[in-house]
């Protein structure tokens, strides 16, 4: 799995430069730059502009992946190096979200649409938290990835009943965020995702917490 995904990230990256450039000469010379929460266009600008975005979007996708897929190196903690290949898989779904929201929008400017469907933006960040979710309860603990709280970096038990914990939620809220956001009108897909968004957050935090008061009672 490591070689695979090592050979066909660059790939991955560099695709929506590549279909920019194919599809450069059929893009209008006024395209949308910027939408709101209802996936309405607030700002356009010329498609030489679309070209800074994409390089912008795509450096990012280049230092996230890098950041991910190396940072083990620096992190203190002693079984860090056991969280190698889980980021990098990570990376790779971060990778692939990237690539397909370049698209998505690349493809818009090129149909000429006035709206951008969130809904599919939401969808796709929620099947992204599915596969963080999914990888959370093999997470050793670490100062860069999970819930780096100071009872969970301080505690190997709680550390891995809180990710346990997150790692369910996370999955299943990802699901859910994916397929109700793919179906509703743009403002309820909002409030939808950032209410579930909220709740993958907050719930392990407070769990975390109070376990770390038991532990410390009984303790």
């Amino acid at each position: 799995m490591k070689n695979i995904l090592s050979k066909i990230v660059w790939l991955v990256i560099a695709a929506p430069a590549i279909y920019l450039a194919v599809v450069w000469n059929q893009l209008p010379e006024k395209v949308a730059m910027h939408y709101n929460l209802q996936g309405n266009p607030d700002r356009y600008g010329s498609k030489n502009e679309l070209i800074g975005l994409v390089a912008i979007l795509i450096g990012t996708n280049i230092l996230v992946y890098f950041l991910l897929t190396n940072i083990y190196r620096i992190d203190p903690k002693k079984h860090a190096g056991e969280n190698k290949e889980r980021l990098r898989r990570i990376a790779f779904a971060v990778v692939v979200f990237v690539s397909l929201l370049l698209f998505l929008i690349i493809h818009s400017s090129l149909r000429g649409d006035i709206q951008l469907s969130m809904g599919i933006v939401f969808s796709g960040v929620g099947l992204l938290f599915a596969v963080i979710g999914n990888y959370m309860p093999n997470l050793k603990p670490n100062y860069f990835a999970g819930f780096r709280l100071p009872w969970t970096l301080e505690n190997a038990d709680n550390w891995r009943k809180t990710h346990a914990i997150a790692g369910k939620l996370w999955f299943s809220g990802g699901l859910l965020i994916a397929v109700i956001c793919l179906f509703t009108p743009p403002l309820f897909s909002a409030i939808i995702f950032f209410t579930i968004t909220a709740a993958l957050v907050i719930i392990p935090f407070v769990y975390s917490y109070r376990l770390y008061k038991q532990q410390k009672i009984s303790g």
